[in-house]
């Protein structure tokens, strides 16, 4: 096989965008830009390079395009876990994004690494930008630090100067579905979740404080749980001892939710007569118990989804300045609450 010079050359087995550019006599930028479909080149070099690739069976793929354009082509995503329908919407919206933008995505998982900001800083070589939820998992220096150097965006994490944040709105829309309950005549509220674990929950507990404070009662001390099904069974059994007293719950999660209705109904106690439970994210569960569970409707997809699209923005430089985007959030009504059940739809028959 000859060069543009004359001279003989032998190439491997598997054409690579070196062999092209050397067989159409360009440099392995121009060959990127072409194959990229870029304008910033002439119809000459862009003919050339077409006709070699051609030649040389040549497949692009993505590490090659990579090395010639410092890019990966890849959206890095750090999530606590997969456990639990939030992180698997959360996930599906930032991929199916990320793939109409034809971005691969890497995914970490935060649970069992010993060293997470090890594992965060080295997973930040192999992408272009970070996704990542924010929680106490990942310290607050290591978020500003690879936001300095990298692309990053804050999923549900509070706002920073140097990186972006996608959340949904939580403190109005928590203030709103406990000041329902208390309508419903309920005292003793108690909210299940954890506050320190991520500002998400942190900012559903200060609604719930907020809420109180409105109706002139002093809030209770939220009992601090994870956000796990199993969670909210063991809950249902303090609650059954008597080692807990209310007569309403505002779970931090609708997973905690279902699982505190379920122990509590299959036991004898009745929800909403004797419990009152509410929840938060709408999941479609949710809709299908008997009864109904009221909760919050969180777009946990379309988080994923502007997560993604803002991280390419920042990446390829055509994002707005920094800030903080916040999604809308609104309360669904149900019967768990205490609110009568939707009339049951009678078919006449013909």
């Amino acid at each position: 096989m000859a060069t543009g010079s004359g001279h003989p050359t032998r190439h491997p087995a598997g054409a690579t965008i070196y062999s092209v550019a050397e067989r159409a006599g360009v440099s392995i930028a121009s060959v990127s830009r072409v194959l990229q479909g870029s304008q910033a080149v002439s119809e000459k070099t862009r003919k050339r390079v077409l006709e070699a690739a051609d030649e040389l069976h040549y497949v692009p793929l993505a590490a090659a395009r990579s090395l010639a354009v410092r890019h990966h082509e890849a959206h890095g995503l750090v999530l606590p876990e997969l456990s639990g329908p939030y992180y698997s919407e959360l996930l599906m919206g930032f991929e199916y994004r990320a793939a109409e933008l034809g971005q691969s995505v890497v995914l970490m998982l935060a649970e069992g690494k010993a060293d997470l900001p090890r594992a965060v800083r080295k997973l930040a070589t192999r992408v272009d930008g970070l996704a990542m939820l924010g929680s106490s998992a990942i310290p607050d220096e290591t978020v500003s630090a690879l936001g300095g150097s990298k692309p990053v965006v804050l999923i549900a994490g509070d706002e920073k100067a140097t990186v972006d944040t996608v959340s949904s709105e939580n403190t109005s829309s928590a203030r709103e579905i406990t000041a329902h309950v208390l309508g419903h005549g309920r005292t003793r509220l108690l909210f299940v979740g954890d506050p320190t674990v991520s500002p998400d929950i942190r900012d559903r507990y200060a609604g719930f404080v907020a809420a109180h404070a409105s109706a002139g009662i002093v809030a209770a001390e939220a009992v601090t749980v994870s956000l796990r099904e199993a969670d909210g069974t063991a809950l249902a059994d303090r609650l059954l001892r008597g080692d807990l007293e209310a007569d309403a719950l505002v779970c931090a999660n609708d997973e905690l939710a279902l699982a505190v209705m379920v122990r509590l109904r299959g036991s004898g106690l009745r929800v909403p007569e004797d419990v009152a439970v509410v929840g938060w994210d709408d999941v479609m569960t949710a809709r299908y118990v008997e009864p109904g569970l009221t909760t919050v409707r969180q777009p946990v997809r379309e988080l994923g989804a502007r997560a993604s699209d803002l991280l390419h923005e920042r990446i390829t430089g055509s994002a707005a300045p920094r800030g903080a985007q916040v999604i809308p959030t609104h309360l669904v009504i149900r019967s768990s609450c205490g609110c009568p059940p939707p009339p049951v739809a009678v078919r006449a028959l013909p």
